[in-house]
């Protein structure tokens, strides 16, 4: 009967924990959805914002008028559910992050509170910034990679042609007949699907030192370690850039410069974080480096 009681007792804290995870997770997803309405709304104006890289790389190739298709009526739709999604889980984030943060902390320590809540703040920040420099540096050249092989004037021509009725008045000298003109008439799921993958990546890359600080706080890792492995890093990140960059040289090296450069300062927050930590063992007594009291000191020569 004791056992049983024991059994009933320790089940109950359990269900506890079970029907607040599941309240929790209910409003994370009400938040979302909630998130991925509004950005709906607004799904056009956040698909030309993700387009303007290819606009404007079209316009400086020497398209005046730079127009993309989709070539299945329920293609555009469901392009913009996937803007709505994606944007409205970032929007929703905080409430989310704000739940979870609800559900774990009643099981940390003050000093664990401390600890991990500047990482969670910092992890959206970081986020952000490396979704940032993807949109409007990164994207850029590797469109002016990829649509520099197209045949803008050509498209100039036809768009010309089209628009103003006036075959007889070619926008550049007559030339010989050399076969089919191939240009560039982008898809609006394809060309999405290019720039959401560089901000997903470079936002995943920028949370290097969320990641490393964490382990180093667990003492998974070290800054000593840290330097000591730099040359794999350095081989780990060019394979990276390599993977997630167009074929474009100078794509990959702003990659690895900004990847190496994050795992440099991912090696200072983990020794700021051993030197915290060793500081606090000190004044806790975990360390004595007096020497004790009685021992003779050593004189010269002896």
């Amino acid at each position: 009967m004791a056992a049983k009681d024991e059994i009933e007792d320790t089940s109950a804290p359990l269900i506890e924990h079970l029907a607040e995870l599941r309240t929790r997770l209910i409003r994370a997803v009400i938040a979302f959805l909630i998130g991925m309405i509004i950005c709906f709304a607004f799904a056009g104006q956040i698909l030309d914002f993700l387009v303007t890289p290819i606009e404007s790389t079209l316009r400086d190739l020497g398209d005046p008028d730079p127009k993309m298709i989709y070539t299945s009526p329920q293609e555009y739709f469901f392009t913009l559910i996937r803007i709505s999604m994606v944007f409205g889980l970032a929007v929703s984030f905080p409430v989310i992050a704000h739940q979870l943060w609800r559900f774990v902390a009643p099981g940390l320590y003050r000093n664990e509170k401390s600890a991990f809540l500047p990482f969670l703040i910092a992890s959206p920040v970081l986020f952000l910034i490396g979704a940032s420099f993807a949109h409007f540096v990164v994207t850029p050249l590797a469109m002016a990679f990829f649509l520099g092989f197209a045949d803008a004037t050509s498209l100039v021509s036809g768009l010309i042609e089209a628009t103003t009725g006036a075959e007889d008045v070619p926008i550049a000298p007559p030339q010989e007949d050399t076969g089919i003109d191939i240009i560039f008439t982008g898809k609006v799921n394809e060309s999405l699907d290019i720039t959401l993958k560089f901000i997903m990546a470079f936002g995943l890359c920028f949370q290097l030192p969320v990641l490393l600080s964490l382990m180093g706080k667990a003492g998974l890792v070290s800054a000593a370690g840290l330097r000591a492995t730099r040359k794999y890093a350095v081989v780990g990140i060019l394979v990276l850039a390599a993977i997630v960059t167009p074929p474009d040289v100078i794509t990959q090296v702003i990659l690895f410069t900004v990847v190496y450069a994050l795992y440099e300062v991912s090696i200072q927050l983990v020794r700021m974080i051993e030197d915290k930590r060793e500081a606090q063992l000190r004044a806790d007594g975990y360390y004595d480096d007096e020497e004790p009291e009685g021992t003779p000191a050593e004189k010269p020569g002896e």
